[in-house]
Formats: C-alpha cells, sequence, structure tokens
C-alpha cells in the first residue's frame, strides 16, 4: 500500500516524499482512511509505529478543505479559534507533534500551528491565540488557565485528538480534559491513541466519542520490538555500572545514545560526570526552564550532543532517527515506562539497541517488565567487565529470606566512589567493612528454664525501682504559700541565682565601680533592692525616698522656643520688639 492509495491531498504526497517516506505503516494505513471517512478513532500501538502521521494527516486534510471553502475563511480581525486540538502530555511531545504538523503540512498554503504549553510566558501563547489559528497543541494544565481567562476560543474545534491519553490521565489531567471537553461543540471528531483502554481511559473514551467508534490495535504494549536488540548487563555496584557505561557509550556503534536515569539529580550529575569524560552531552528532566529543554532538543536534532541523559519527561517525546542506543541507566518506575524508553531508538523500521544496566536491588522490576512485555531480556557480559557474582534468578520468586529489598535502582549513589576491581578480601557484596567478633545468631546457646536477671550495660547491680506503695509521700505545698523567687517583696528566704558570682561577671563599670558579691539572700538582699547603685552618668541616686534638692523655678519658654543664654534685643525706640532702621 502507498500513500497515494490512501487518498491524501497532492500537497500532503509531496511533503511525505520530501521526507522521505515512501510507504504508510500498518497504523497509518488503517487509521487515515477510517479518519478521512470522519469516524471516532482508538488506537493502540506501540511507540515508533507511526501514529502522530495516522492523526496529523486527516488533520492537515481538513484545513486543506477549508482553505477551498470561501465561507469559512475568516473575516479580517476575527478570532475564530482553531480547528484541530491536539492534547499531549508533556511540553516535548507537543514540540514533537507541532514538528511533525509543519513537515507534513509545509505545503499546505498559510497554515498556522501553534503550541501553548507550560514553562513559556503567556504572552506569547495570548499573541498566538488572538491570529487566525488552524491546529493548536496543547498541555491540558495551560490550556485551562487561557480558558478560565476568556482567552483561548474553542467554539468551532472541528477534530479533538488525545494522543497518550493513558500517560495524561497518569498525570491527573483527567478533570482538565473533561472541562476542555465541555467548552467544545458536540458534533465533533474525536481521535485517541493510548497504550491501553482499560479502566478509566476506557470510560473517558467512552464519554468523548461516538458509539461507532473505530477500534485499532496493532501491537500494543506486548510489540516484540524486533529491530531494536535488547540486552541485559548485570552491575554488582555503582562503579562496576559506571564502568560498563563507559564502555557502552565509546563503541564506534554508537551514532546517538539516550541515557535514562531515574531521578533529576541523578541526571545532572551523570550528564556532568559524562561531559568532564569528554563526550557531547547535556540533561534533560522536567525541572529544567523550557527554554532550554527546547535549545537541548534542538541540539539532540542537529546532531550537536551526542548523549543525552534523560528522565522519563522525555521518553515519550523524542523523535530522532539518528538515535542508535537507549541505555537504562536507572530503571523505570513503571514497567510501561521501559517500552517508551527503548522507542526512542530503532525509529521507522530502523535498527536500534537497548542496554538495561540492572543490579540485585532491580530484580523485582526487570521481572515486571517481562511481565508486561511477554518476552525475556537476553543477558549479556562485556568482555573484561564481567560481574563477579552469578546473575540472579529471573524466572520466579526468590525463596524465603532471600533477594534484596531496597527496591529498583535510582542509578546508584554519587557519595565517595569505591575503586571498582580491587580485592575484596572475600566479603562479597559487602567488600571489605569488617563484620566484629560477635557470634552469628545461628551460634547463640539456646537456653533452657527461666532466664536469670539481666544486667544493662555492665555497671553492677541495678536497683529495681521502688513500688508506687513504697513511693514517699510529699504534700504539696498550697499555691499562696510558694516562695515568689525575686518578685517576694515581704522578706524571707529566697534562691539565690548563681550563688557567690559576681553580678555582670569581672568587666569593670563606669567610674571605677565594681558590684562586688551579690548579697546573702541574691538579688535584692532579704526582699527589698540595694539602696542606692550608680547610674550610667555616674550621679548617685537619692534613696529612702527623698528628692533631689531644689534648684529653684526654671525660667519660662517664649512661644515655645528653647530658653537661651543670648540677651534678647529689646529696641529704644517708640516701637518695643522691632529692630531700629539703619542710618542712611
Amino acid at each position: 500500500m502507498t500513500f497515494e492509495s490512501l487518498g491524501l491531498d497532492e500537497a500532503l504526497l509531496r511533503a511525505l516524499q520530501t521526507a522521505g517516506y515512501e510507504n504508510p505503516t500498518d497504523v497509518q494505513a488503517r487509521a487515515v482512511p477510517a479518519a478521512l471517512a470522519g469516524r471516532d478513532l482508538r488506537v493502540c500501538s506501540s511507540t515508533g509505529s507511526g501514529k502522530t502521521a495516522a492523526f496529523v494527516l486527516p488533520a492537515l486534510m481538513k484545513v486543506l478543505e477549508a482553505r477551498k471553502d470561501p465561507a469559512q475563511k475568516p473575516k479580517r480581525g476575527e478570532v475564530r479559534g482553531p480547528r484541530i486540538l491536539v492534547l499531549v502530555p508533556t511540553r516535548e511531545l507537543a514540540m514533537q507533534v507541532a514538528k511533525a504538523a509543519a513537515d507534513y503540512g509545509r505545503f499546505v498554503p498559510y497554515l498556522s500551528v501553534a503550541t501553548v504549553v507550560g514553562g513559556v510566558p503567556y504572552a506569547n501563547q495570548l499573541r498566538a491565540l488572538r491570529m487566525p489559528l488552524d491546529i493548536l497543541i496543547a498541555t491540558p494544565g495551560r490550556l485551562i488557565d487561557h480558558l478560565g481567562s476568556g482567552k483561548a476560543i474553542l467554539e468551532n474545534v472541528e477534530v479533538l485528538v488525545l494522543d497518550e491519553a493513558d500517560r495524561m490521565l497518569d498525570m491527573g489531567f483527567i478533570d482538565d480534559i473533561e472541562h476542555i471537553a465541555q467548552a467544545l461543540p458536540l458534533k465533533r471528531q474525536t481521535l485517541m491513541a493510548s497504550a491501553t483502554f482499560a479502566g478509566e481511559v476506557g470510560r473517558l473514551a467512552q464519554s468523548l466519542q461516538k458509539d461507532d467508534v473505530e477500534r485499532i490495535e496493532i501491537a500494543a504494549h506486548t510489540a516484540k520490538h524486533e529491530n531494536i536488540t535488547q540486552q541485559l548487563m548485570w552491575a554488582d555496584d555503582l562503579d562496576h555500572k559506571h564502568a560498563l557505561l563507559d564502555h557502552l557509550l565509546t563503541e564506534r556503534e554508537v551514532d546517538q545514545a539516550v541515557v535514562f536515569t531515574s531521578t533529576q539529580i541523578d541526571a545532572d550529575r551523570l550528564a556532568e560526570r559524562l561531559g568532564e569524560m569528554g563526550h557531547s552531552v547535556a540533561a534533560l528532566h522536567g525541572g529544567m526552564p523550557q527554554g532550554r529543554r527546547n535549545r537541548v532538543l534542538s541540539a539532540l536534532r542537529s546532531r550537536q550532543l551526542r548523549i543525552l541523559v534523560a528522565t522519563d519527561v522525555a521518553a515519550r517525546g523524542i523523535d530522532v532517527p539518528t538515535i542508535t542506543h537507549v541505555v537504562n541507566y536507572g530503571l523505570p518506575l513503571k514497567a510501561e515506562d521501559y517500552v517508551h524508553r527503548i522507542g526512542r531508538t530503532g525509529r521507522a523500521g530502523r535498527e536500534g539497541r537497548a542496554i538495561t544496566l540492572g543490579e540485585r536491588r532491580d530484580v523485582g522490576m526487570i521481572r515486571r517488565i517481562q511481565q508486561y512485555t511477554t518476552q525475556p531480556i537476553p543477558v549479556a557480559t562485556v568482555e573484561g567487565l564481567e560481574p563477579r557474582r552469578a546473575a540472579p534468578d529471573l524466572s520466579g520468586r526468590p525463596a524465603f529470606g532471600g533477594g534484596d529489598r531496597r527496591g529498583p535502582s535510582r542509578g546508584g549513589s554519587y557519595g565517595r566512589p569505591n575503586s571498582y576491581g580491587g580485592d575484596r578480601g572475600g566479603q562479597g557484596h559487602w567488600g571489605d567493612r569488617p563484620q566484629g567478633d560477635r557470634p552469628a545468631y545461628g551460634d547463640r546457646p539456646y537456653q533452657v528454664g527461666p532466664k536469670p536477671s539481666r544486667s544493662f550495660g555492665g555497671g553492677g547491680d541495678r536497683f529495681a525501682p521502688a513500688a508506687r506503695g513504697e513511693r514517699p509521700y510529699t504534700p504539696k505545698t498550697p499555691f499562696g504559700e510558694r516562695p515568689q523567687g525575686y518578685f517576694n517583696r515581704d522578706g524571707g528566704e529566697q534562691r539565690s541565682f548563681g550563688g557567690e558570682r559576681s553580678y555582670g561577671g569581672d568587666r569593670p563599670q563606669r567610674d571605677g565601680y565594681r558590684d562586688g558579691h551579690r548579697a546573702e539572700n541574691g538579688f535584692g538582699g532579704g526582699g527589698h533592692a540595694p539602696a542606692s547603685r550608680p547610674s550610667w552618668g555616674g550621679k548617685p541616686r537619692h534613696a529612702g525616698g527623698e528628692h533631689a534638692p531644689f534648684r529653684g523655678e526654671r525660667a519660662p519658654h517664649t512661644n515655645g522656643a528653647p530658653s537661651s543664654s543670648k540677651p534678647r534685643f529689646v529696641s529704644k525706640g517708640t516701637s518695643d520688639g522691632k529692630r531700629p532702621r539703619k542710618a542712611v
């Protein structure tokens, strides 16, 4: 089957030929004719099977049909909103869909495509929403923001596309999707692509689509990925894992590679380590600004980068045909993410290689991956870097008490490095750490009969606590009769705060005054404050309630002005209080 037999427009056929595509994939051969006939679609296929083109090509056909109808031409200054709305879970996938729409629609006259995603200033997106728009590609969260402010107009949407619907529901976008769907016309076409349509995804599809939906399932999550060579390499520890990774990335067969980690901090640190080794490498994860993420993807597509260290945010948003290798440095949290990870290589029928670096703690996750994909992952080794321990059994559950329960590996710890390859002294997995002289648990003699009293700490006999009945009774003092400490002014013996310590320490006071020792009963001396104490100015205070000597009446102020020792001028002329005129 060829693209010409699908009923596509000549402009689209020219674009496909320019892009180098000759024949449609299986999913495209079934999805494109059904979508052109106006049917709702549920597409379930593996990564790299051509799902993006399966709904982008019918969407572009809608745009071309509108171009031929003069009645659908918007008036000058009229904002009608997009004809095609595509919802995706991540920003990277939005950029990938936008690039595909631009490539396939390069010969469509006046085609306008816009993306509305998080991490981008609102002003640029508002400007794009006010312009004539054919295709809008958005993440649900940011589109809800524009919809709530009244800036996004969706009343003219003819086709709704939900790409990676299961991923959007995993990220908690189900409420946003339902809210967006309520703003769309009821008479529309809905195309959905998902890894599965069971559970919540199926209920959402039933509420959004018509009854006569076309179901297309081609090589779903059980896809064999026959064009991708999958391998599992066991590592003893972090240093062994680094040695294996360094060997894999220096092979001549590596054109471009994606190394997946489980956390953002591991992605940054591993990218820094590989950069110090001379690789052209960059990190990509959700904690980076959107502008930087776009630059990293552009550098990867233009082959300026050879290695990309990424988290699962890139597992569904990278479509670069020149990626030949995928390395799982840290295992994914979900088995289905493994399928999307290795799908970054072997794109469009090319050959690819996917290597998983596993540790003992990853046995459970590797089992779940093999059950999900219904195929085992062959174990491989590198000459000179073989693991010292035997490969664990992946056929079934370990015996009781065996195995490592620490969970899947997150890429290791970046603490003090150990030298891989040294002698471990027969300690196996635990290295050279001393084990102590205590006997093993199984060598402890079994005690028969009543257990003797046990002494804790080797400090001699300990006395058991006294029984409650033997505790001496001390009557409580009534609240009103308690000593009041510093606030008691009625004399009596009071507590001395600090004993014989001098008040203020040994620091010399102003005017040579030293406080000396406190009174016998502490500060206050029997409940009374000191008779006198020097002031900061060195002037003695008067005790006993005496007042300072009378110094006479203070001179009155004039008009509120302060008194001055300078005599006021008084005129000798007829006008009191006025300055005499100078003689000329």
